[in-house]
């Protein structure tokens, strides 16, 4: 082992330790303010619900942390434990070793590994904790669809990416990180073009909003907020959850408004116009373009430190994973950035909590402050949204701000 191995080692241990920490912290505080409901709820939140919360926030958190220790485990396997290089070598002895084939059938083992390892902890959140609070509406045939759809649908458009990466990390010289870069944000732009035409209507059906008096309700929003959209959608969200939702999706002319069934069937029509008026306010406030410019500064910079590091030695030395390669190289980066990163991420947080609070706040400009609060109690209660936070936990990982003070500022606004 060298110095980055002892490196790698502590950032590992420290970012571990303070997730456990956390954890630990969200379920204990949730836990102590369990049994009374905060003085700004009791009208209009049953302690019953209360608790129901709670449960289900510690029941998550548990899970979390257990998923923290897999993900540790699992990450020290594969690299100081030499599972990583053991795969490279098992298909080099069919794949000529480095060559472009090698690199691509070792990335997607290694996805395809991780996917799996996965899966045990997805089907006990499904249909152990979600069932548990009544959430869960996934039948197991529903469940194996889906994935058998993500896998073919993860296939068709990782492989070819994977290739295309892969070739230009090999071909295009020093520079090769910014063409990967051109091709990554490519990508990204592509599929969030697809994604409401082509993607979504693979996994849930989406029908025009069937209510006049509602449908003329948001026309109305729309005009005032001058924004023009391809149609209102009412989604089948009910087939897999309780839980509701609304949202936009798309560029241009392919915008579409899209409201879970389960929501419609929840709020009252000033309540979905104040929700919708919120989602509004983040296209309004150009949120979705601001976080992806922040999403190509920070994968440019990213993909320029991978430039420095992928051809040192001591970078692979120090991960147990051989010689250098573009494929091993980009995997190991993968891999370990996020330890690495992990403690800038209450920054994210904090970046997405802002552009909350500026939706919110163009929600109570363009339509009712008072129903949006209602709305968002109604949501709080039934997805079970705990409404004693830790703080400290609510800072490093919550995008949106707490229940309480974000009610507060739109009782101040109205």
């Amino acid at each position: 082992m060298n110095a980055f191995s002892w490196t790698f080692l502590a950032a590992l241990a420290a970012a571990t330790l303070t997730r456990l920490w956390l954890a630990r912290r969200q379920a204990a505080h949730v836990r102590a303010h369990r049994d009374a409901v905060p003085p700004e709820f009791t009208a209009v939140i049953p302690l019953a619900a209360h608790q129901k919360a709670a449960d289900y926030t510690v029941a998550k958190v548990r899970l979390g942390a257990l998923e923290v220790l897999l993900g540790a485990a699992v990450l020290l396997i594969l690299t100081l434990g030499g599972l990583l290089e053991w795969i490279s070598a098992a298909w080099a002895r069919v794949l000529e070793a480095g060559s472009l084939w090698h690199g691509t059938v070792l990335i997607a083992s290694v996805v395809v590994l991780l996917s799996a390892l996965e899966l045990p902890v997805a089907v006990y959140r499904t249909f152990v904790i979600e069932a548990r609070f009544g959430f869960n509406r996934m039948t197991l045939r529903l469940f194996l669809s889906d994935l058998a759809k993500s896998a073919v649908l993860g296939a068709a458009l990782g492989l070819p990416l994977i290739v295309l990466v892969l070739w230009l990390m090999q071909r295009m010289g020093e520079a090769w990180w910014l063409y990967v870069w051109l091709a990554w944000m490519g990508f990204n732009l592509l599929v969030l073009l697809a994604y409401p035409t082509f993607i979504a209507p693979l996994f849930n059906r989406f029908t025009p909003l069937a209510d006049p008096a509602l449908a003329g309700r948001i026309q109305a929003l729309l005009a005032r907020c001058g924004f023009r959209s391809n149609g209102l959608f009412v989604m089948d969200g009910s087939r897999r959850s309780a839980h509701g939702n609304a949202y936009f999706t798309g560029f241009g002319a392919a915008k579409r408004i899209v409201f879970f069934d389960t929501l419609l069937a929840r709020l009252a029509p000033a309540e979905v116009e104040a929700v919708l008026a919120h989602e509004l306010g983040h296209y309004r406030r150009h949120h979705v373009w601001k976080r992806i410019a922040l999403l190509a500064a920070m994968s440019l910079v990213l993909l320029w430190v991978l430039g420095v590091l992928i051809d040192e030695p001591w970078f692979y030395a120090g991960l147990h994973a051989g010689a250098p390669g573009a494929a091993m190289g980009l995997l190991l980066f993968v891999l370990v950035m996020p330890v690495f990163t992990f403690f800038l991420q209450p920054l994210g947080s904090l970046y997405s909590r802002r552009h909350e609070f500026e939706a919110d706040a163009y929600a109570a400009a363009h339509a009712s402050a008072a129903e949006l609060v209602k709305a968002l109690v109604k949501l709080y209660q039934d997805n079970a949204a705990t409404l004693t936070p830790d703080p400290v936990h609510s800072a490093f990982y919550d995008s949106h701000p707490p229940a309480a003070l974000r009610i507060a500022r739109l009782q101040a606004s109205a």
